[in-house]
């Protein structure tokens, strides 16, 4: 008592607060208005201990959903779900290496059969990874995992921190953490005794590393289940046409909730110069007098895709990759950027060719079409997803955090909208330019472009109020889209194997690509020679 009466006040509300137990030193000085001096005091009188603590830096990504709400009962599985699941399951108690293509329609709970088989391996006291495509999709199939898992679950991406890159990375390799949720990066975590590795949307071309390290995660996880005797799926409603063809099939043909897949509507854009058809700007419309929601789109992100001078037809392009520049439109500020290599500069009032003023902005880019709907669909609240919006820490998360718990809204944005997320509201689904993938000059065309139709389909009509897609092209006719009109997978993946099989191509062949680098192009002319001929592939 001798020893309270010459506590000061602040020591003496110190005391108090540690009656309930150990409290972090930052958070008692700010509740007792006191200092570290003052804690030091108590300590080397023996009224308290201080101690290190390691605090975990916890991800800031938001996720997306009602919530983690732990031990929530599974639903009951779907037929095709339990025969899916069982083969799956039985590799997973054998402990042997086995692959799986889950093809299932979008909606058809592919990610219910991922959280059974992850509980299987959780049993077995075997790690799981479970990779996704973009990092926009981790929000999402982290809540669902951590839902039924709780601390169970790490995500790793390179959009955390480096200190929750860190205790995230520690936490997996102790063994704190069983399961793995993060793009391509996070085949390599350090997971003891793997069982399931998962790779969600199999299809995606983001699953190729171009730069740096090249390497394909899906090739990395195949090699990484088979030495570790873990069981391999490939989930995908848009395989692609060498999973298709090479590995044993489990499918699921109808959406959990036996609601239809939304009807695809094929908009013929020849002799339309809006960015958007009539009809998508009627079914835009409707969305803000209904209340609903609305996903579109854009094939390109900023505000233009390239500049040209009407007087001379010069167009703007980067020094260094010799492709367009694309006019962003930042805080008041005019620039052109190159996508590929970062290189910017300011954006002309004149041709610096001919001194015209005629600078002309050619395309449509997301930012753009922000601003354009924000004008035409006012008050209905209008989001951006794309690579700008998403360089920012948690920057994607919160973006579809808040088209998800708006009332209404449209969300715009590049292919990161495309595929993976469920937000039943949206009734209506637009792909602003489905050429744009068609015409590029490449034998996986017209594969891309029908799974991005496909995918953006898949957005639309989750809930009770059903809803539409609307494809705009200057190719209405092209197979690809026909077939996506008719979410008919199955049916485009056997004539495209069939095309590929007389062409020769993979999967029936390999395809090398050789590049040969140097300070100019006469140099590089000059060492071609030099390389050594590589003999061709057969099949």
């Amino acid at each position: 008592d001798d020893a309270g009466v010459r506590l000061g006040p602040r020591q003496r509300a110190v005391l108090r607060a540690l009656t309930d137990g150990p409290i972090a030193a930052a958070e008692l000085a700010t509740k007792c208005e006191s200092d570290h001096s003052t804690l030091r005091r108590l300590a080397a009188r023996g009224l308290i201990a201080l101690e290190r603590r390691a605090r975990r830096r916890r991800p800031a990504d938001v996720e997306l959903g009602a919530g983690v709400k732990q031990g929530v009962a599974p639903p009951l599985l779907t037929g095709a779900q339990s025969a899916a699941l069982k083969p799956i399951v039985k590799a997973i108690r054998g402990a042997r290496h086995e692959r799986f293509l889950l093809h299932g329609v979008t909606g058809s709970g592919k990610t219910e059969v991922y959280l059974r088989a992850a509980g299987e391996a959780l049993e077995r006291d075997r790690s799981v990874v479970i990779l996704v495509p973009e990092i926009a999709l981790t929000p999402q199939i982290t809540a669902r995992f951590r839902e039924r898992f709780g601390e169970r679950v790490a995500v790793s991406h390179s959009k955390l921190g480096i200190g929750e890159r860190y205790d995230e990375w520690q936490r997996l390799r102790r063994g704190e953490a069983r399961i793995c949720v993060g793009p391509r990066s996070a085949v390599f975590a350090p997971l003891r005794d793997l069982g399931l590795v998962v790779v969600d949307e199999e299809h995606d071309s983001a699953y190729k590393q171009e730069g740096g390290s090249c390497y394909d995660a899906r090739r990395v996880a195949e090699r990484r289940a088979e030495q570790a005797g873990a069981v391999l799926v490939l989930g995908s409603a848009t395989p692609r046409p060498e999973s298709w063809l090479g590995t044993p099939r489990l499918d699921l043909p109808e959406r959990v909730d036996s609601l239809r897949l939304p009807p695809v509507e094929l908009l013929d854009m020849r002799g339309t110069h809006h960015a958007l058809h009539a009809d998508a700007r009627e079914a835009l419309d409707e969305v803000r007098r209904e209340g609903k929601k609305a996903i579109v789109l854009v094939s390109r992100r900023g505000w233009a895709p390239f500049l040209v001078c009407r007087a001379c037809g010069r167009t703007w392009m980067c020094p260094r990759c010799d492709v367009t520049l694309t006019l962003h439109r930042e805080r008041g500020s005019q620039q052109l950027l190159c996508h590929h290599c970062g290189h910017c500069e300011q954006s002309p009032a004149i041709c610096p060719d001919c001194r015209s003023t005629a600078v002309a902005r050619h395309g449509t880019g997301t930012q753009k079409l922000e601003a354009e709907l924000r004008d035409a669909l006012s008050p209905l609240p209008v989001f951006r997803l794309d690579s700008d919006t998403a360089r920012r820490k948690s920057g994607i998360a919160n973006v579809l955090r808040r088209f998800e718990s708006a009332d209404a809204g449209i969300l715009v944005g590049t292919q990161m909208v495309a595929q993976g997320h469920d937000f039943p509201e949206v009734v209506v689904a637009i792909v602003q330019d489905a050429d744009a993938t068609l015409r590029f000059p490449d034998f996986r065309s017209e594969e891309r472009t029908f799974t991005l139709v496909a995918q953006l389909a898949g957005r639309s009509g989750r809930g009770p109020s059903g809803g539409r897609v609307l494809v705009q092209t200057l190719c209405p006719e092209a197979a690809c889209l026909q077939a996506a009109a008719r979410h008919d997978a199955p049916a485009f993946l056997e004539s495209e194997l069939e095309r590929r099989r007389a062409l020769d191509y993979p999967p029936f062949s390999d395809l090398i690509r050789v590049v040969v680098s140097a300070g100019g192009q006469e140099e590089a002319e000059e060492a071609w020679p030099q390389v050594p001929v590589v003999p061709r592939a057969g099949p």
